[in-house]
């Protein structure tokens, strides 16, 4: 296994930097998604634009949706048939469809 690029102590620091910003972003996220200021058609559109958040995880995300616990997320990934490893960006247009219509009040 190759070993990772070594890098500078300033490098280093926005790299850490970097990944802490990342990490805040998907909490307010996730709390937004929680309290129902943010709704996951628009989350999924942002994650066009976004890479932190087309990186989530779906599972996650859909976690973070009001009346949605662990076993509920899980249960409706494996009906859709979304891998629980999947990211929001590698979500195909059939796979947002059926989660929208699916979680729609």
């Amino acid at each position: 296994m190759p070993l990772p690029p070594s890098l500078s102590p300033d490098q280093r620091q926005a790299a850490l930097d970097k990944a802490a910003a990342a990490r805040r972003l998907r909490a307010e996220l996730k709390e937004k998604l929680k309290m129902g200021s943010l709704t996951l058609k628009e989350l999924l559109d942002q994650s066009a634009n976004d890479d932190v958040v087309a990186k989530m995880k779906v599972v996650s995300v859909l976690e973070s949706l009001p009346g949605l616990g662990k076993v509920k997320a899980r249960r409706l990934m494996e009906e859709i048939g979304i891998s629980e490893t999947r990211k929001v960006q590698g979500l195909g247009q059939q796979q947002r469809r059926r989660l929208l219509e699916k979680l729609a009040p």
